[in-house]
Protein backbone atom coordinates (compact mmCIF):
# COMPACT_ATOMS: atom_id res chain seq x y z
CA UNK A 1 0.00 0.00 0.00
CA UNK A 2 2.88 2.04 -0.14
CA UNK A 3 2.50 4.32 2.96
CA UNK A 4 1.00 3.54 6.76
CA UNK A 5 -1.15 5.00 9.41
CA UNK A 6 1.82 6.67 10.63
CA UNK A 7 0.26 9.22 8.13
CA UNK A 8 -2.22 10.40 10.92
CA UNK A 9 -1.42 14.37 12.22
CA UNK A 10 -2.93 15.63 15.86
CA UNK A 11 -5.55 17.97 15.68
CA UNK A 12 -7.18 19.98 17.81
CA UNK A 13 -11.01 19.25 19.54
CA UNK A 14 -13.31 20.77 17.11
CA UNK A 15 -16.90 19.70 18.43
CA UNK A 16 -18.88 23.13 19.85
CA UNK A 17 -20.20 22.61 23.42
CA UNK A 18 -24.09 22.56 23.88
CA UNK A 19 -26.33 23.77 27.03
CA UNK A 20 -25.61 21.54 29.55
CA UNK A 21 -29.41 19.13 29.40
CA UNK A 22 -30.18 20.44 25.94
CA UNK A 23 -33.06 18.50 24.38
CA UNK A 24 -34.38 18.25 21.14
CA UNK A 25 -37.97 17.16 20.31
CA UNK A 26 -38.56 16.57 23.85
CA UNK A 27 -36.78 13.45 23.65
CA UNK A 28 -33.30 13.71 22.24
CA UNK A 29 -30.16 15.36 24.20
CA UNK A 30 -27.78 16.99 22.78
CA UNK A 31 -23.93 15.32 23.79
CA UNK A 32 -22.33 16.76 20.79
CA UNK A 33 -22.69 20.21 18.28
CA UNK A 34 -20.84 18.60 14.99
CA UNK A 35 -21.34 21.97 12.91
CA UNK A 36 -23.50 24.09 10.76
CA UNK A 37 -23.73 23.75 7.21
CA UNK A 38 -25.74 25.04 4.23
CA UNK A 39 -28.69 22.92 4.93
CA UNK A 40 -28.56 23.23 8.97
CA UNK A 41 -26.98 22.34 12.31
CA UNK A 42 -25.78 18.85 13.06
CA UNK A 43 -25.86 17.22 16.61
CA UNK A 44 -24.78 13.90 17.95
CA UNK A 45 -27.83 13.30 20.77
CA UNK A 46 -28.97 10.51 23.29
CA UNK A 47 -32.22 8.96 22.50
CA UNK A 48 -33.33 8.69 25.64
CA UNK A 49 -36.03 6.38 24.61
CA UNK A 50 -34.52 4.06 22.95
CA UNK A 51 -31.14 4.14 25.00
CA UNK A 52 -28.78 4.80 21.69
CA UNK A 53 -26.90 7.59 20.01
CA UNK A 54 -27.97 9.19 17.20
CA UNK A 55 -27.25 12.14 14.88
CA UNK A 56 -29.59 14.60 14.07
CA UNK A 57 -29.95 17.47 11.27
CA UNK A 58 -31.84 20.77 12.23
CA UNK A 59 -33.04 22.30 9.11
CA UNK A 60 -34.39 25.61 8.51
CA UNK A 61 -37.89 25.54 6.61
CA UNK A 62 -40.15 28.29 4.70
CA UNK A 63 -38.65 31.46 5.73
CA UNK A 64 -34.97 30.86 5.47
CA UNK A 65 -35.14 28.37 2.73
CA UNK A 66 -38.29 28.10 0.66
CA UNK A 67 -38.47 24.36 1.78
CA UNK A 68 -41.66 23.53 2.51
CA UNK A 69 -42.82 20.56 5.69
CA UNK A 70 -44.51 18.67 2.77
CA UNK A 71 -40.90 19.00 0.69
CA UNK A 72 -39.39 18.07 3.11
CA UNK A 73 -41.32 15.60 4.54
CA UNK A 74 -41.43 13.52 0.52
CA UNK A 75 -37.39 13.90 1.24
CA UNK A 76 -37.13 12.23 4.15
CA UNK A 77 -39.61 9.26 2.88
CA UNK A 78 -37.32 9.10 -0.26
CA UNK A 79 -34.07 8.22 2.17
CA UNK A 80 -35.93 6.00 4.23
CA UNK A 81 -36.27 4.35 1.06
CA UNK A 82 -32.65 3.59 0.95
CA UNK A 83 -31.63 0.66 2.67
CA UNK A 84 -28.22 -0.08 2.11
CA UNK A 85 -25.18 -0.67 3.83
CA UNK A 86 -23.13 2.02 2.19
CA UNK A 87 -26.32 4.71 3.39
CA UNK A 88 -26.71 5.94 6.55
CA UNK A 89 -30.08 4.69 8.02
CA UNK A 90 -32.34 7.52 8.54
CA UNK A 91 -34.63 6.57 11.69
CA UNK A 92 -36.92 9.26 11.87
CA UNK A 93 -38.62 12.85 10.68
CA UNK A 94 -40.24 15.43 12.45
CA UNK A 95 -41.07 18.94 11.43
CA UNK A 96 -41.90 21.16 14.69
CA UNK A 97 -42.00 24.87 14.42
CA UNK A 98 -39.80 26.89 12.06
CA UNK A 99 -37.30 23.76 11.58
CA UNK A 100 -37.29 20.27 10.36
CA UNK A 101 -35.66 17.41 12.17
CA UNK A 102 -34.03 14.03 11.05
CA UNK A 103 -32.48 11.91 12.82
CA UNK A 104 -30.00 9.41 11.80
CA UNK A 105 -28.24 6.80 12.33
CA UNK A 106 -24.73 7.47 14.48
CA UNK A 107 -21.52 6.52 12.80
CA UNK A 108 -18.63 6.23 15.01
CA UNK A 109 -15.68 7.49 13.23
CA UNK A 110 -14.88 10.07 11.21
CA UNK A 111 -16.01 11.48 7.77
CA UNK A 112 -13.41 11.94 5.19
CA UNK A 113 -12.72 15.83 5.43
CA UNK A 114 -11.30 14.78 8.93
CA UNK A 115 -9.56 11.89 8.13
CA UNK A 116 -7.96 14.11 5.58
CA UNK A 117 -7.21 16.94 7.70
CA UNK A 118 -5.01 14.14 9.97
CA UNK A 119 -2.92 12.45 7.03
CA UNK A 120 -0.08 13.28 5.62
CA UNK A 121 -0.21 15.34 2.36
CA UNK A 122 -4.19 15.68 3.22
CA UNK A 123 -4.75 12.61 0.43
CA UNK A 124 -5.16 8.65 0.83
CA UNK A 125 -3.41 6.09 -1.00
CA UNK A 126 -4.73 4.28 -4.41
CA UNK A 127 -5.83 1.66 -2.42
CA UNK A 128 -7.53 3.26 0.30
CA UNK A 129 -9.27 5.29 -2.40
CA UNK A 130 -10.43 2.19 -4.81
CA UNK A 131 -12.42 1.25 -1.38
CA UNK A 132 -14.06 4.56 -0.86
CA UNK A 133 -14.80 4.86 -4.27
CA UNK A 134 -16.43 1.29 -4.60
CA UNK A 135 -18.51 1.95 -1.53
CA UNK A 136 -19.87 5.50 -2.77
CA UNK A 137 -20.18 3.76 -6.55
CA UNK A 138 -22.32 1.23 -4.86
CA UNK A 139 -24.52 3.55 -2.63
CA UNK A 140 -25.15 5.98 -5.48
CA UNK A 141 -26.20 3.14 -8.36
CA UNK A 142 -28.19 1.82 -5.57
CA UNK A 143 -29.71 5.15 -5.03
CA UNK A 144 -30.37 6.39 -8.61
CA UNK A 145 -31.96 2.62 -9.27
CA UNK A 146 -34.57 4.37 -6.99
CA UNK A 147 -34.49 7.74 -8.54
CA UNK A 148 -33.11 9.53 -5.80
CA UNK A 149 -29.97 11.43 -5.94
CA UNK A 150 -27.73 13.09 -3.62
CA UNK A 151 -26.72 16.22 -5.14
CA UNK A 152 -24.58 17.19 -2.01
CA UNK A 153 -20.93 15.18 -2.41
CA UNK A 154 -18.41 15.84 -0.55
CA UNK A 155 -16.17 14.50 1.97
CA UNK A 156 -18.25 15.61 5.08
CA UNK A 157 -21.07 14.08 4.00
CA UNK A 158 -18.86 11.08 3.81
CA UNK A 159 -17.97 9.05 6.72
CA UNK A 160 -15.99 6.29 7.50
CA UNK A 161 -16.52 3.95 10.61
CA UNK A 162 -13.94 1.63 13.10
CA UNK A 163 -14.74 -1.07 10.78
CA UNK A 164 -13.24 0.89 7.99
CA UNK A 165 -16.91 0.73 6.24
CA UNK A 166 -17.81 3.81 4.39
CA UNK A 167 -21.04 5.74 4.31
CA UNK A 168 -22.60 7.96 2.33
CA UNK A 169 -24.63 10.48 4.61
CA UNK A 170 -27.05 13.57 4.29
CA UNK A 171 -28.58 11.35 1.42
CA UNK A 172 -31.16 13.53 -0.28
CA UNK A 173 -30.46 16.83 2.13
CA UNK A 174 -29.76 19.16 -0.80
CA UNK A 175 -32.57 18.58 -2.78
CA UNK A 176 -34.57 19.63 0.50
CA UNK A 177 -34.04 22.89 -1.21
CA UNK A 178 -34.94 21.77 -4.81
CA UNK A 179 -37.96 20.53 -6.68
CA UNK A 180 -38.74 16.81 -5.31
CA UNK A 181 -37.43 14.27 -7.55
CA UNK A 182 -35.30 15.46 -10.86
CA UNK A 183 -35.38 18.69 -11.37
CA UNK A 184 -33.96 21.81 -10.64
CA UNK A 185 -30.78 21.90 -8.13
CA UNK A 186 -30.23 24.77 -5.90
CA UNK A 187 -28.51 23.64 -3.43
CA UNK A 188 -24.99 21.97 -3.28
CA UNK A 189 -21.73 23.02 -2.14
CA UNK A 190 -19.35 25.20 -4.23
CA UNK A 191 -16.07 23.40 -5.40
CA UNK A 192 -18.08 20.15 -5.83
CA UNK A 193 -20.82 20.85 -8.05
CA UNK A 194 -21.47 20.25 -11.66
CA UNK A 195 -21.96 23.50 -14.12
CA UNK A 196 -25.45 22.65 -14.55
CA UNK A 197 -26.44 22.08 -11.01
CA UNK A 198 -24.69 25.82 -10.14
CA UNK A 199 -26.70 27.14 -13.17
CA UNK A 200 -29.83 25.94 -11.59
CA UNK A 201 -30.63 23.67 -14.37
CA UNK A 202 -32.09 20.05 -15.31
CA UNK A 203 -29.63 17.77 -12.90
CA UNK A 204 -29.61 13.99 -13.29
CA UNK A 205 -27.69 10.79 -12.10
CA UNK A 206 -24.51 12.65 -13.93
CA UNK A 207 -24.26 15.26 -11.45
CA UNK A 208 -23.90 12.60 -9.16
CA UNK A 209 -20.94 11.62 -11.03
CA UNK A 210 -19.32 14.71 -11.34
CA UNK A 211 -19.10 15.33 -7.57
CA UNK A 212 -17.55 12.16 -7.05
CA UNK A 213 -14.81 12.60 -9.31
CA UNK A 214 -14.34 15.41 -7.72
CA UNK A 215 -14.09 13.73 -3.78
CA UNK A 216 -12.04 11.44 -5.82
CA UNK A 217 -9.37 13.92 -7.23
CA UNK A 218 -9.21 15.77 -3.90
CA UNK A 219 -8.63 12.19 -2.14
CA UNK A 220 -5.48 11.86 -4.41
CA UNK A 221 -3.74 14.38 -4.62
CA UNK A 222 -4.96 16.58 -1.67
CA UNK A 223 -6.59 19.79 -3.61
CA UNK A 224 -10.09 20.06 -5.00
CA UNK A 225 -9.55 21.45 -8.07
CA UNK A 226 -12.69 23.45 -8.07
CA UNK A 227 -12.36 24.95 -4.81
CA UNK A 228 -13.47 28.66 -5.36
CA UNK A 229 -15.20 31.51 -3.41
CA UNK A 230 -17.69 31.31 -5.40
CA UNK A 231 -19.80 29.59 -7.49
CA UNK A 232 -19.30 31.20 -10.61
CA UNK A 233 -15.35 31.31 -9.42
CA UNK A 234 -15.54 27.61 -9.42
CA UNK A 235 -17.57 27.39 -12.91
CA UNK A 236 -14.66 29.43 -14.63
CA UNK A 237 -11.86 26.73 -12.91
CA UNK A 238 -14.29 23.71 -14.23
CA UNK A 239 -14.58 24.92 -17.86
CA UNK A 240 -10.98 25.62 -17.13
CA UNK A 241 -10.09 22.18 -16.86
CA UNK A 242 -8.05 21.59 -13.67
CA UNK A 243 -4.99 23.37 -13.11
CA UNK A 244 -2.31 20.83 -13.04
CA UNK A 245 -2.38 17.65 -13.89
CA UNK A 246 -3.14 14.26 -11.35
CA UNK A 247 0.48 12.90 -11.29
CA UNK A 248 1.55 16.09 -9.94
CA UNK A 249 0.01 15.39 -6.81
CA UNK A 250 -0.49 11.82 -6.84
CA UNK A 251 2.51 9.92 -8.44
CA UNK A 252 0.91 6.34 -7.78
CA UNK A 253 -1.55 7.29 -10.28
CA UNK A 254 -1.05 6.76 -13.96
CA UNK A 255 -2.55 8.36 -17.73
CA UNK A 256 -5.18 6.01 -17.20
CA UNK A 257 -6.06 7.22 -13.66
CA UNK A 258 -6.38 10.81 -15.08
CA UNK A 259 -8.16 10.09 -18.36
CA UNK A 260 -11.15 8.21 -16.46
CA UNK A 261 -11.27 11.11 -13.56
CA UNK A 262 -11.26 13.80 -16.79
CA UNK A 263 -13.63 11.64 -18.45
CA UNK A 264 -16.22 11.99 -15.08
CA UNK A 265 -15.65 15.95 -14.68
CA UNK A 266 -16.73 17.10 -18.36
CA UNK A 267 -18.58 20.55 -17.91
CA UNK A 268 -20.95 19.61 -20.24
CA UNK A 269 -22.91 17.15 -19.03
CA UNK A 270 -23.71 15.13 -22.42
CA UNK A 271 -19.90 14.59 -22.88
CA UNK A 272 -19.78 13.05 -19.20
CA UNK A 273 -19.39 9.62 -17.93
CA UNK A 274 -23.14 8.62 -17.96
CA UNK A 275 -23.19 6.40 -14.55
CA UNK A 276 -21.32 6.14 -11.12
CA UNK A 277 -20.89 2.13 -12.22
CA UNK A 278 -19.50 3.11 -15.17
CA UNK A 279 -17.07 5.63 -13.79
CA UNK A 280 -16.22 3.14 -10.75
CA UNK A 281 -15.96 0.03 -13.05
CA UNK A 282 -13.47 2.08 -15.13
CA UNK A 283 -11.14 3.78 -12.53
CA UNK A 284 -11.07 1.39 -9.22
CA UNK A 285 -9.36 -1.79 -11.10
CA UNK A 286 -6.69 1.03 -11.80
CA UNK A 287 -6.34 2.33 -8.64
CA UNK A 288 -5.46 -0.99 -6.71
CA UNK A 289 -6.69 -3.33 -4.11
CA UNK A 290 -10.09 -1.74 -2.16
CA UNK A 291 -9.42 -4.39 0.32
CA UNK A 292 -6.38 -3.85 1.41
CA UNK A 293 -7.89 -0.01 1.35
CA UNK A 294 -10.33 -1.19 3.61
CA UNK A 295 -7.87 -2.62 6.11
CA UNK A 296 -5.53 0.98 5.86
CA UNK A 297 -8.79 3.31 6.69
CA UNK A 298 -9.74 0.97 9.31
CA UNK A 299 -6.17 1.61 11.08
CA UNK A 300 -6.02 5.22 10.24
CA UNK A 301 -9.36 5.75 12.01
CA UNK A 302 -7.98 3.33 14.77
CA UNK A 303 -5.07 5.35 15.18
CA UNK A 304 -7.20 8.82 15.19
CA UNK A 305 -8.94 7.96 17.96
CA UNK A 306 -5.98 6.28 19.95
CA UNK A 307 -3.61 9.72 19.47
CA UNK A 308 -3.82 11.64 22.49
CA UNK A 309 -3.61 14.78 20.37
CA UNK A 310 -6.51 14.14 18.10
CA UNK A 311 -10.34 15.41 17.77
CA UNK A 312 -11.50 11.86 18.68
CA UNK A 313 -11.74 10.28 22.31
CA UNK A 314 -11.45 6.78 22.26
CA UNK A 315 -15.03 4.67 22.64
CA UNK A 316 -16.88 4.01 25.90
CA UNK A 317 -20.01 3.87 26.60
CA UNK A 318 -22.53 6.56 27.54
CA UNK A 319 -22.19 8.22 31.15
CA UNK A 320 -25.09 6.88 33.66
CA UNK A 321 -26.81 9.62 33.67
CA UNK A 322 -27.42 9.71 29.98
CA UNK A 323 -27.41 5.79 29.13
CA UNK A 324 -30.07 5.71 32.60
CA UNK A 325 -31.93 8.55 32.20
CA UNK A 326 -34.77 7.37 34.74
CA UNK A 327 -32.42 6.96 37.46
CA UNK A 328 -31.80 10.24 37.75
CA UNK A 329 -34.77 11.44 37.12
CA UNK A 330 -36.18 8.95 39.98
CA UNK A 331 -33.34 10.59 42.61
CA UNK A 332 -34.29 14.32 42.00
CA UNK A 333 -38.36 13.63 42.49
CA UNK A 334 -37.43 10.87 45.57
CA UNK A 335 -34.96 13.48 47.20
CA UNK A 336 -37.09 16.65 46.83
CA UNK A 337 -40.01 15.07 47.85
CA UNK A 338 -38.29 13.70 50.90
CA UNK A 339 -36.88 17.60 51.22
CA UNK A 340 -41.01 19.20 50.68
CA UNK A 341 -42.01 17.22 53.77
CA UNK A 342 -39.37 17.40 56.03
CA UNK A 343 -39.75 21.49 55.58
CA UNK A 344 -43.43 21.50 55.87
CA UNK A 345 -43.00 18.93 58.94
CA UNK A 346 -40.77 21.30 60.67
CA UNK A 347 -42.56 24.60 59.64
CA UNK A 348 -46.62 23.54 59.86
CA UNK A 349 -46.73 22.56 63.11
CA UNK A 350 -45.56 25.83 64.19
CA UNK A 351 -48.06 28.19 62.70
CA UNK A 352 -50.86 29.42 64.79
CA UNK A 353 -54.37 27.64 64.31
CA UNK A 354 -53.31 24.62 62.27
CA UNK A 355 -54.37 21.18 63.13
CA UNK A 356 -51.66 18.62 63.77
CA UNK A 357 -53.56 16.11 61.72
CA UNK A 358 -53.79 18.85 59.00
CA UNK A 359 -50.38 19.40 59.24
CA UNK A 360 -49.38 16.13 58.27
CA UNK A 361 -52.15 15.80 55.69
CA UNK A 362 -51.02 18.77 53.76
CA UNK A 363 -47.01 17.81 53.96
CA UNK A 364 -48.07 14.47 52.41
CA UNK A 365 -50.17 15.92 50.06
CA UNK A 366 -47.36 18.54 49.08
CA UNK A 367 -44.67 15.72 49.28
CA UNK A 368 -46.62 13.83 46.50
CA UNK A 369 -46.54 17.24 44.25
CA UNK A 370 -43.11 17.44 44.95
CA UNK A 371 -42.60 13.99 43.41
CA UNK A 372 -45.34 14.13 40.73
CA UNK A 373 -43.26 18.06 39.60
CA UNK A 374 -40.25 18.80 41.30
CA UNK A 375 -39.98 22.71 40.75
CA UNK A 376 -43.18 22.65 42.84
CA UNK A 377 -41.15 21.93 45.82
CA UNK A 378 -39.87 25.04 47.38
CA UNK A 379 -42.47 27.54 46.18
CA UNK A 380 -44.29 25.43 48.55
CA UNK A 381 -42.06 25.56 51.42
CA UNK A 382 -41.25 29.14 51.11
CA UNK A 383 -45.02 29.45 50.32
CA UNK A 384 -45.64 28.15 54.57
CA UNK A 385 -42.71 29.92 55.83
CA UNK A 386 -44.48 33.03 54.25
CA UNK A 387 -47.39 32.18 55.84
CA UNK A 388 -46.19 31.51 59.29
CA UNK A 389 -43.88 34.88 59.12
CA UNK A 390 -46.77 37.16 58.58
CA UNK A 391 -49.32 35.16 61.02
CA UNK A 392 -47.82 37.24 63.69
CA UNK A 393 -49.46 39.74 62.10
CA UNK A 394 -46.50 42.65 62.97
CA UNK A 395 -46.28 45.24 60.25
CA UNK A 396 -42.48 44.50 60.03
CA UNK A 397 -42.79 40.31 59.52
CA UNK A 398 -45.68 41.07 57.80
CA UNK A 399 -43.38 42.81 55.13
CA UNK A 400 -40.57 40.48 55.20
CA UNK A 401 -42.68 37.40 54.20
CA UNK A 402 -44.36 39.52 50.94
CA UNK A 403 -40.41 40.33 50.05
CA UNK A 404 -39.48 36.84 50.55
CA UNK A 405 -42.39 35.29 48.44
CA UNK A 406 -42.12 37.96 45.63
CA UNK A 407 -38.21 37.13 45.61
CA UNK A 408 -38.78 33.30 45.09
CA UNK A 409 -41.60 34.10 42.82
CA UNK A 410 -39.07 35.81 40.13
CA UNK A 411 -36.52 33.42 41.26
CA UNK A 412 -38.96 30.44 40.18
CA UNK A 413 -40.22 32.36 36.96
CA UNK A 414 -36.47 32.87 35.69
CA UNK A 415 -34.98 30.09 37.19
CA UNK A 416 -36.91 27.40 39.24
CA UNK A 417 -39.40 26.02 37.04
CA UNK A 418 -36.70 24.70 34.17
CA UNK A 419 -34.48 22.57 36.71
CA UNK A 420 -35.50 19.64 38.43
CA UNK A 421 -32.75 19.75 40.45
CA UNK A 422 -33.51 23.31 41.71
CA UNK A 423 -36.52 23.20 44.09
CA UNK A 424 -33.81 20.85 46.41
CA UNK A 425 -31.09 23.30 46.17
CA UNK A 426 -33.30 25.43 48.15
CA UNK A 427 -34.79 22.78 50.35
CA UNK A 428 -31.73 21.44 51.30
CA UNK A 429 -30.70 24.93 52.99
CA UNK A 430 -34.05 24.59 55.07
CA UNK A 431 -33.76 20.67 55.88
CA UNK A 432 -29.91 20.63 56.98
CA UNK A 433 -28.59 22.69 59.96
CA UNK A 434 -26.39 25.18 57.36
CA UNK A 435 -28.07 27.73 55.14
CA UNK A 436 -25.19 27.54 52.90
CA UNK A 437 -26.04 23.62 52.22
CA UNK A 438 -27.52 24.34 48.62
CA UNK A 439 -24.76 26.19 47.02
CA UNK A 440 -22.60 23.18 46.22
CA UNK A 441 -25.94 21.02 44.37
CA UNK A 442 -26.69 24.51 42.83
CA UNK A 443 -23.61 24.44 41.34
CA UNK A 444 -24.06 21.37 40.08
CA UNK A 445 -27.27 21.57 38.28
CA UNK A 446 -27.08 24.86 37.40
CA UNK A 447 -25.24 27.65 34.94
CA UNK A 448 -22.93 30.22 36.44
CA UNK A 449 -25.87 32.75 36.92
CA UNK A 450 -29.05 31.05 37.79
CA UNK A 451 -26.33 29.11 40.17
CA UNK A 452 -25.44 32.16 41.92
CA UNK A 453 -29.16 33.23 42.48
CA UNK A 454 -30.10 30.24 43.53
CA UNK A 455 -26.90 29.54 45.56
CA UNK A 456 -28.09 33.00 47.51
CA UNK A 457 -31.48 32.62 47.60
CA UNK A 458 -31.19 29.01 49.57
CA UNK A 459 -28.36 30.63 52.42
CA UNK A 460 -31.36 33.96 52.97
CA UNK A 461 -34.06 30.97 52.95
CA UNK A 462 -32.38 28.62 55.06
CA UNK A 463 -31.68 31.33 57.45
CA UNK A 464 -34.86 33.16 58.20
CA UNK A 465 -36.62 29.38 57.91
CA UNK A 466 -33.95 28.40 60.56
CA UNK A 467 -35.15 31.40 62.40
CA UNK A 468 -38.54 30.90 62.39
CA UNK A 469 -38.81 27.45 63.16
CA UNK A 470 -36.56 28.14 66.44
CA UNK A 471 -38.40 31.32 67.60
CA UNK A 472 -41.98 29.32 66.65
CA UNK A 473 -42.93 32.24 64.94
CA UNK A 474 -42.93 34.81 67.11
CA UNK A 475 -42.96 37.77 65.56
CA UNK A 476 -40.67 39.56 68.17
CA UNK A 477 -38.17 36.90 68.70
CA UNK A 478 -38.25 36.76 64.52
CA UNK A 479 -37.62 40.20 64.05
CA UNK A 480 -34.70 40.56 66.54
CA UNK A 481 -33.08 37.73 64.91
CA UNK A 482 -33.33 39.12 61.54
CA UNK A 483 -32.04 42.28 62.93
CA UNK A 484 -29.07 40.67 64.25
CA UNK A 485 -28.84 39.22 61.04
CA UNK A 486 -28.25 42.03 58.92
CA UNK A 487 -25.68 43.28 61.63
CA UNK A 488 -23.12 40.51 61.55
CA UNK A 489 -20.71 40.22 59.37
CA UNK A 490 -21.11 36.79 59.49
CA UNK A 491 -23.95 36.46 57.34
CA UNK A 492 -22.87 38.83 54.98
CA UNK A 493 -19.20 36.77 54.16
CA UNK A 494 -21.72 33.09 54.02
CA UNK A 495 -24.26 34.97 51.98
CA UNK A 496 -20.54 35.85 49.84
CA UNK A 497 -19.38 32.79 50.19
CA UNK A 498 -22.93 30.52 49.30
CA UNK A 499 -23.32 33.10 45.88
CA UNK A 500 -19.50 32.26 45.03
CA UNK A 501 -19.43 28.58 45.52
CA UNK A 502 -22.49 28.02 43.02
CA UNK A 503 -21.12 30.42 41.05
CA UNK A 504 -17.67 29.37 40.97
CA UNK A 505 -18.17 25.70 40.37
CA UNK A 506 -20.95 26.12 38.18
CA UNK A 507 -18.18 27.81 35.97
CA UNK A 508 -15.59 25.70 35.97
CA UNK A 509 -18.05 22.69 35.45
CA UNK A 510 -18.99 24.44 31.97
CA UNK A 511 -15.81 23.06 30.87
CA UNK A 512 -17.66 19.54 30.07
CA UNK A 513 -15.44 16.85 31.24
CA UNK A 514 -16.03 15.03 34.66
CA UNK A 515 -12.84 16.10 35.90
CA UNK A 516 -13.98 19.41 35.21
CA UNK A 517 -17.05 18.66 37.19
CA UNK A 518 -15.22 17.40 40.24
CA UNK A 519 -12.89 20.40 40.54
CA UNK A 520 -15.66 22.92 40.31
CA UNK A 521 -16.85 21.13 43.14
CA UNK A 522 -13.51 21.28 45.15
CA UNK A 523 -13.47 24.97 44.36
CA UNK A 524 -16.87 25.46 45.82
CA UNK A 525 -15.77 23.83 48.98
CA UNK A 526 -12.65 25.89 49.27
CA UNK A 527 -15.14 29.10 49.37
CA UNK A 528 -17.56 28.09 52.10
CA UNK A 529 -14.83 26.78 53.99
CA UNK A 530 -12.91 29.89 53.55
CA UNK A 531 -16.04 31.80 54.12
CA UNK A 532 -16.97 29.28 57.15
CA UNK A 533 -13.22 30.42 58.64
CA UNK A 534 -13.25 34.32 57.55
CA UNK A 535 -17.27 34.88 59.64
CA UNK A 536 -15.96 32.97 62.88
CA UNK A 537 -12.29 35.27 62.85
CA UNK A 538 -15.24 38.31 62.52
CA UNK A 539 -18.03 36.78 64.96
CA UNK A 540 -15.17 36.33 67.45
CA UNK A 541 -13.11 39.32 67.21
CA UNK A 542 -10.05 37.08 65.40
CA UNK A 543 -10.14 34.31 67.82
CA UNK A 544 -10.90 30.84 65.73
CA UNK A 545 -12.50 29.00 68.29
CA UNK A 546 -16.12 29.84 66.96
CA UNK A 547 -16.03 27.87 63.81
CA UNK A 548 -18.80 26.75 62.99
CA UNK A 549 -17.87 22.90 62.99
CA UNK A 550 -21.72 21.47 61.91
CA UNK A 551 -21.32 24.26 58.47
CA UNK A 552 -17.89 22.53 57.34
CA UNK A 553 -19.00 19.08 58.19
CA UNK A 554 -22.03 19.28 55.94
CA UNK A 555 -20.09 20.28 53.16
CA UNK A 556 -17.42 18.39 53.15
CA UNK A 557 -19.95 15.19 52.71
CA UNK A 558 -21.93 17.19 49.98
CA UNK A 559 -18.80 17.52 48.48
CA UNK A 560 -18.08 13.58 48.01
CA UNK A 561 -22.24 12.98 47.14
CA UNK A 562 -21.95 15.35 44.50
CA UNK A 563 -18.36 14.05 43.18
CA UNK A 564 -20.24 11.05 43.14
CA UNK A 565 -22.98 12.52 41.22
CA UNK A 566 -20.64 13.89 38.60
CA UNK A 567 -18.68 10.88 37.63
CA UNK A 568 -22.01 8.82 37.14
CA UNK A 569 -23.22 11.70 35.38
CA UNK A 570 -20.60 11.82 32.71
CA UNK A 571 -19.42 14.79 31.02
CA UNK A 572 -21.92 17.48 30.13
CA UNK A 573 -21.32 17.04 26.51
CA UNK A 574 -19.34 14.65 24.51
CA UNK A 575 -16.31 15.80 22.75
CA UNK A 576 -15.88 15.36 18.67
CA UNK A 577 -15.61 11.60 19.17
CA UNK A 578 -16.33 10.69 15.48
CA UNK A 579 -19.68 9.51 14.75
CA UNK A 580 -21.89 12.52 14.56
CA UNK A 581 -22.88 12.96 11.17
Amino acid sequence: MGETPTRVRAQAPQGQEPPRDEFLLGRYRVLERRGTGGFGAVCTCWDTRLQRRVAIKRMPLAAETGTTPEEALYEARMTCMLPHPNIVTVHDFEAQGAYAYLVMEYVDGLNLAELLARVEGGRLTPDECAHVLSSLADALSFAHEKHALHLDIKPSNIMIDRQGTVKLADFGMSTLASAAGYGGARGGTVGYMPPEQIEGMLVDERADVFSLAVVAWQALTGRDPFMARTAQESLALIRRGPARELAKGCPDAGAAVEGALLAALEPVASDRTSSVADFADELVPLLGDASEGADSLRELVEQAEQDNGSSLRPHRAAPLAVGLPPLGGALARGLTALGTFAGLRMALPLIPGIDERVAAASALACCAAGAVWTPLGAPLVVLALAWGVASGAAPATTLAAMALAAVTTVWWVRVGHGERLSSLALLLPCCLPSPVSGAALAGFALDPGPAAATGALGYVLGTVFHLAVSTSFSPDALLSGLVGCALSPGFWILLAAATLCAAASSAVALRGSVTAGVVGQTLGLALVISGAVLAARMENSGIWGGLDGTTIVLAVLLFVLLCIATVLRGPLYEGPEGGGI
